[in-house]
């Protein structure tokens, strides 16, 4: 049994293309498609009702694209409207990035203490704190908004002072107080994150484990993927050596070559960009999308 339909993903951005990147190297006789609504970001500071409403649109997109599974590649997004989305598209699996994430740092801390970098919409909503406690109850989560650093990085304000400046204000205050009262993991709640990572890791100046939901989500779509046998054609349930490995088999028929598309509501340019620092020469040139546009 196999699917050839591609796998949909969708941010309220560029964020996202780092959870693109997880898949498609988890995944990589899989087609995607990806929808960044830049024209609307950044979605961590707007209400739960807009939020909705976006995701709502978005997810409309990719159901009407024939995508066979939807990653909601934004944690705000995840955070206000996972639920939903899942009531309104009941054939279609749709997976978040918040509880993998959770799950990671609840793996990764040793004293049980976890700071949490998200936007305003996701620390409202508290699903991380929520998710981290459900994996061990007894870790301290500590959740930090840093909405501004969004904005920054979409423009590709990456290496400037503004961003230094926003990253020492959001981090720092995990660093306070005595050695043993600070934490040892911080979990990157938004998808945008990963692209600052390098300035993040300076500005912590300590022994402190990063962690970010894209590999851990990509992790749990290749479980889906397998589990209810939505492999692309050709695609290996098993391994190379070993095809029958936990019970699955070898692939039924040749692989057929990948296609991967970007949609933007915002700047192609701005998102061919970054595409290109995140899969090189192989990245597909971004298309404008107006939400709701009819067709071709």
């Amino acid at each position: 049994m196999s699917d050839p339909r591609p796998i949909g993903l969708f941010d309220s951005g560029i964020g996202g293309l780092t959870v693109l990147r997880e898949v498609q190297a988890r995944l990589p006789g899989e087609s995607t498609i990806y929808i960044g609504d830049s024209a609307r970001h950044p979605y961590g500071t707007r209400s739960d009702a807009e939020v909705r409403t976006f995701a709502e649109e978005l997810s409309d997109e990719l159901v009407a694209r024939g995508v066979k599974v939807i990653i909601i590649a934004c944690n705000t997004a995840t955070a206000v409207a996972l639920e939903h989305l899942r009531e309104r598209h009941p054939s279609t699996p749709i997976i978040g990035v918040v509880r993998p994430g959770a799950a990671a740092a609840a793996l990764a801390t040793r004293t049980g203490r976890v700071g949490v970098l998200a936007t305003v919409a996701t620390v409202r909503s508290r699903a991380y704190f929520a998710a981290i406690k459900d994996e061990n109850p007894g870790t301290l989560v500590i959740e930090r908004a840093a909405s501004e650093l969004v904005p920054l990085i979409e423009s590709g304000l990456t290496n400037t002072q503004e961003m230094s400046d926003a990253i020492h204000a959001a981090i720092d205050p995990f660093l306070a107080g005595e050695p043993s009262e600070r934490i040892d993991t911080l979990l990157l709640g938004c998808t945008h994150f990963p692209l600052i990572r390098g300035a993040i890791d300076a500005a912590l100046g300590a022994p402190i484990a990063v962690v970010d939901s894209a590999a851990a989500t990509a992790s749990f779509l290749q479980e889906i993927i397998s589990v209810n046998g939505l492999e692309a054609p050709g695609s290996s349930r098993g391994t190379a050596a070993d095809p029958g490995h936990l019970g699955h088999t070898a692939p039924a028929s040749a692989p057929v070559a990948p296609v991967h598309q970007i949609f933007t509501t915002g700047d192609p340019v701005a998102v061919d960009a970054l595409a290109a620092r995140l899969f090189g020469e192989a990245a597909p040139r971004a298309q404008q999308m107006t939400l709701g546009a009819k067709r071709g």
